[in-house]
């Protein structure tokens, strides 16, 4: 059945309103019609089950026939704080990890961060393109929410952004006493936080850093990963050691 998120204003008691572009793609793509019926996705983790009860140029009016809290939902919070990677490796990261079920994207700038964003409009230009990234995958793969892509921050304000989190991971290539998968059964954790740095990877004095705010170095084992790959690995892992993948 066809998803689609809307805003909490756009519920009305026992009706919910779609409009805007969504109108478009409903009734001239899917070509749907009066008594079909769709699911529309709150995005606060609540999926309504609707049937459209009128379609015209402005608006899809439905009717509410059920809701239940969204069941493509983890019950564990994750964030991944992404070195800005070149060209579009950051959308396929953004693609890959909403549907594996993460909660937030951080973009990070770094030593080794070879993509420079020119003015505070360059950056909010990105965002928006990667948040609607972001809202595209959440539909393709059943989210109940759009994972929230923040402003680029730089490493230290992503290690202070991550502070409030139970368990701070960064893979490390050097790394070789510590694996993903025993640092993820040292602490049962609500919120997870994890470090992916660009294509060079992080240099030792981030690291050094990373150590001293409490963040753990990581092995993700004997190869190594390119940026778009690691991150999609990590968050795997968590899912698989918390089981969520079932």
């Amino acid at each position: 059945m066809h998803r689609f998120f809307i805003k909490r204003e756009d519920i009305h008691i026992d009706r919910i309103n779609l409009v805007g572009e969504d109108v478009q793609h409903i009734s001239r793509v899917l070509r749907l019609q009066e008594g079909d019926k769709l699911i529309l996705c709150d995005g606060e983790g609540t999926d309504y089950d609707v049937t459209i009860e009128s379609i015209d140029k402005h608006a899809v009016r439905t009717v509410i026939t059920d809701k239940e809290a969204s069941r493509g939902e983890a019950s564990i919070h994750t964030v991944l704080y992404q070195g800005i990677p070149k060209a579009a490796k950051m959308d396929l990261i953004i693609q890959k990890c909403t549907e594996m079920g993460i909660s937030r994207i951080v973009p990070v700038t770094t030593v080794r961060t070879i993509v420079k964003l020119e003015s505070g409009n360059d950056e909010r230009k990105k965002v928006e393109r990667w948040s609607k990234i972001a809202e595209e995958a959440a539909k393709q793969s059943g989210r109940g929410i759009i994972p929230q892509v923040a402003m680029p921050m730089t490493f230290e304000q992503a290690l202070k952004d991550a502070a409030g989190l139970d368990l701070r991971l960064i893979p490390y290539e050097l790394e070789n006493a510590m694996p993903l998968k025993e640092a993820l059964k040292q602490k049962k954790a609500a919120g997870i936080g994890y470090f992916v740095g660009p294509e060079g990877g992080f240099d030792a004095a981030e690291i050094a850093k990373a150590r001293k705010e409490g963040v753990v170095p990581v092995t993700l084992g004997k190869r190594i990963l390119r940026t778009e790959t690691a991150g999609f690995a990590v968050l795997t892992g968590i899912m698989y050691e918390y089981d969520q993948m079932k």
